[in-house]
């Protein structure tokens, strides 16, 4: 397909501006352009068509199945787009005055008590504008607290090796060194080498419960426990708060502090789709420390000084966090739980559709998503996980994630989401059935998939190396 730049015609013009009434003013010439901008010249039709036959060419949880796991892209509800839509909620203006917004301040208000309610917090900011950002400022209030308590020698945080990137990412651009905790043989934090590493040099535990391989690990209440003992304090990651939300809560398990992809748990737009959320909450002892927006009495009377500071302007992305509270008053309590519940029963329905052909990696009950790995396979075929990925795709249906967690070699992480009917999980169920059998009659075809998309399998290292990221113009 021609890029738009392609498709240019000097000359061609779709609408002209009428003459301005109003006296010209120049800009001042240090700020002026030394040439005009390269900017397509097109018809309105060749407009239409162009984007047209882009959005057709784009595969989005509306076009088909999409268990991308670890990001739980599921169907985002269209009342979470008419409420965020409201000319009152979009058309509202930051620097509007305080009793011209009451109607977002009890948004902001209600969201709170709904997030910390279903988290087991006692206060929240909605100021990181995504999931790595509330990280960075969860960590931010865990520096800021023990820096009060004068233990500035905490400089040392524990992350798990089946951990998310952003997590060691996180930490240390907040200033802290990261040491890795080893996995058991169950996909869990090694209790021992949990506790060889505790000491007074440790700041806290960053943890996802469930864990990046769909387990929820059995000694949660323990490892918790020993943290706090050794004065540190407990991180909850809640990329996967999708499948316990409503069943159990991160303050039960122990947590002091939780940041939320409400992208992921609660429906919001997601990367490309719009700008996110990350709001993070806390136990009333961190409470002091959290940013505040001194927007409203209610917040600039509880600021005591302590606060990490500002992070976002104003109170972020106040419309995703409308979406999300649309999201959760549509469910209510028992909904919330049962959507939980459905997403673990996906995940473990297909996964034990698949077993037959692709056995999960730790054989166990799941939660919302589970991990299979072809390494046993691309050692007897040639056929890796990728080749699988690329081979889905001529099935109709978005790759899992793949090569993910780093501790199952050739990974590939499936989460169907609740939001998947049965009939779709069997259709994905005989897809790996059918991959299964070619690979046994024809392994080196997968190496040529997908065959039935537009584009077909890429030079990926030489995309990577070589990245074309421009337009080069004819000279």
């Amino acid at each position: 397909m021609k890029l738009i730049f392609e498709r240019s015609v000097a000359g061609r013009r779709t609408f002209q501006m009428p003459q301005s009434t109003f006296p010209k003013r120049e800009l001042p010439k240090a700020v002026q352009r030394k040439e005009r901008p390269r900017l397509p010249e097109m018809s309105e039709v060749a407009i239409s068509r162009h984007y047209t036959k882009l959005a057709k060419q784009a595969f989005g949880v509306n076009s088909g199945f999409y268990p991308l796991g670890s990001c739980t892209m599921k169907y985002n509800p269209r009342i979470n787009e008419v409420v965020a839509g409201l000319p009152g909620f979009a058309r509202m203006h930051p620097l509007q005055p305080v009793d011209t917004a009451r109607g977002c301040h009890e948004v902001l208000d209600r969201a709170r008590e709904v997030l910390c309610e279903i988290t087991g917090m006692d206060d929240m900011t909605f100021q990181p504008a995504a999931g790595a950002h509330g990280e960075y400022v969860g960590l931010l209030l865990m520096k800021k607290y023990h820096e009060k308590r004068g233990d500035t020698q905490r400089t040392r945080v524990l992350i798990p090796d089946s951990a998310h990137g952003t997590n060691p990412a996180s930490a240390a651009m907040v200033g802290f060194t990261v040491t890795h905790l080893p996995s058991d043989d169950q996909g869990c934090v090694d209790l021992d080498a949990l506790k060889a590493n505790l000491d007074d040099t440790v700041a806290g535990l960053m943890l996802t419960n469930p864990n990046t391989v769909g387990i929820f690990d059995p000694n949660i209440l323990e490892i918790t426990r020993l943290v706090h003992e050794s004065g540190g304090l407990n991180y909850y990651d809640g990329a996967n708060l999708n499948a316990i939300m409503g069943w159990v809560r991160p303050g039960d398990m122990g947590f002091d502090i939780v940041h939320l992809n409400l992208h992921k748990t609660f429906s919001t737009p997601h990367g490309g789709g719009g700008p996110g959320a990350g709001p993070v909450g806390c136990k009333e002892f961190l409470s002091p420390f959290l940013p505040h927006s001194h927007m409203g009495a209610r917040l600039a009377e509880v600021d005591t000084g302590d606060s990490v500071g500002q992070v976002r302007a104003f109170h972020g992305n106040f419309l995703v966090v409308a979406r999300a509270l649309t999201y959760a008053l549509t469910l209510g309590r028992e909904g919330v739980a049962q959507t939980s519940g459905m997403a673990v029963l996906n995940a473990n329905y297909l996964m034990r559709k698949i077993e037959p052909y692709f056995p999960p990696y730790y054989n166990r009950i799941c939660m919302h998503e589970f991990v299979l790995s072809l390494d046993k396979v691309k050692r007897s075929t040639g056929v890796g996980a990728l080749d699988v990925a690329k081979c889905l795709l001529d099935y109709g249906m978005h790759p899992p994630t793949m090569y993910f967690p780093l501790i199952v070699p050739e990974a590939l992480m499936v989460e169907p989401t609740e939001t998947e009917n049965r009939e779709t999980l069997d259709e994905a169920a005989e897809a790996f059935a059918q991959i299964h059998q070619m690979i046994q009659d024809k392994p080196d075809s997968l190496h040529d998939c997908p065959t039935t998309t537009p584009i077909g399998r890429p030079d990926e290292v030489g995309a990577a190396r070589n990245p074309i990221v421009r337009y080069s113009f004819p000279e």
